[in-house]
């Protein structure tokens, strides 16, 4: 969704990220709540099946208070890597030694800490559960980690942590490389610069190849020296701390104010969106922002409905997503 003026109010400006909250503002300052959903229509069909006679095991974990699962905000997701040849099932226990071995990949989306609301922020993860997702890749197993916005951030850090990776916990918005008026759905390609340079974006020839990936909010990667980035943050890329201060932020861009000294906000030009790294025999891919791997449609009361994630015309989300698991899967 694009947003045509940043002189208008807060609930315009921060329209496209609250959808993906699950709420927004109306004009009239109520909250007003969104449905999102899984688009009927997406296609997940895919052209050259990657594997034909094998059928790799991948779990997309819903053990930790997940918001995005394979029955899910990620069906979509699910069918395509079943068309593309995987085994998909969903994973239903913590990690450890022994649910971890068949694997060949594990996905984990937007975890949550806690029991509440209020309490999403806290780890999602025992430290033993770390352990063993780290011995695992070493030993060759592939993880693809995936935190969204605050509180995903928080929830995911520690397991992130282990492999180097300093998640930013905050709110990202771009002020140059983003759809339109909309700071906050990011656009990383050729022509901005922001796409990596790896076997996921160059992928198996032109037809695979990424040259436009959309992501909708989530949050800044730190990129640890082993690491290869495959989204990265732009110059004009900042990161606020809560909605609140990016609200703040926006209003200050409408009123041609300057930003870089505001509160609770911060420029992260150096950061990323995703990451590649290898860990000894093992492959992960880390992502912060969860959007991208769907394909949504946003119900919102007296509002169009808004198309979010690899059902976005325009975008190379749905081959990226694709790349990202060949990769992973030792295919790329």
């Amino acid at each position: 969704m694009h947003i045509r003026n940043l002189r208008e109010p807060v609930s315009r400006l921060v329209r496209a990220p609250l959808l993906l909250f699950a709420a927004i503002y109306c004009t009239s300052g109520e909250l007003a709540v969104a449905q999102q959903v899984a688009d009927p229509n997406f296609d997940p069909s895919v052209r050259s099946p990657a594997f034909v006679r094998e059928h790799p095991l991948v779990n997309i974990d819903e053990a930790h208070r997940n918001t995005h699962t394979a029955s899910g905000r990620y069906a979509p997701f699910a069918e395509l890597l079943k068309n593309d040849g995987y085994d998909v099932r969903p994973g239903t226990q913590n990690f450890s030694t022994e649910t971890l071995k068949p694997l060949r990949v594990l996905i984990v989306s937007n975890a949550r800490g806690g029991t509440t609301k209020e309490t999403a922020d806290r780890p999602a993860f025992t430290d033993q559960e770390c352990g063993a997702v780290l011995d695992w890749v070493r030993k060759g197993g592939s993880l693809l980690l995936i935190a969204d916005h605050a509180p995903m951030g928080s929830a995911a850090a520690n397991l992130a942590l282990r492999f180097g990776v300093t998640m930013g916990k905050g709110y990202v918005f771009d002020l140059h490389d983003s759809t339109g008026n909309d700071p906050t759905w990011l656009v990383f390609n050729r022509q901005n610069g922001l796409l990596g340079e790896h076997a996921i974006v160059r992928a198996r020839g032109s037809a695979d190849r990424v040259t436009q990936v959309v992501a909708f909010l989530g949050q800044s990667l730190s990129v640890p020296a082993s690491a290869t980035v495959l989204l990265k943050l732009g110059q004009t890329a900042y990161e606020a701390d809560t909605l609140d201060t990016m609200d703040a932020a926006l209003r200050a861009l409408g009123d041609r104010r300057p930003i870089d000294s505001m509160a609770g906000q911060r420029p992260v030009p150096d950061a990323a969106q995703a990451i590649a790294l290898n860990v000894d025999r093992g492959r992960v891919v880390i992502t912060g922002e969860a959007a991208m791997f769907s394909a949504q449609i946003v119900h919102t009361p007296n509002e169009p409905d808004v198309k979010a994630g690899m059902n976005l015309p325009g975008n190379d989300d749905k081959q990226f997503a694709l790349n990202v698991m060949r990769w992973l899967a030792h295919v790329l």
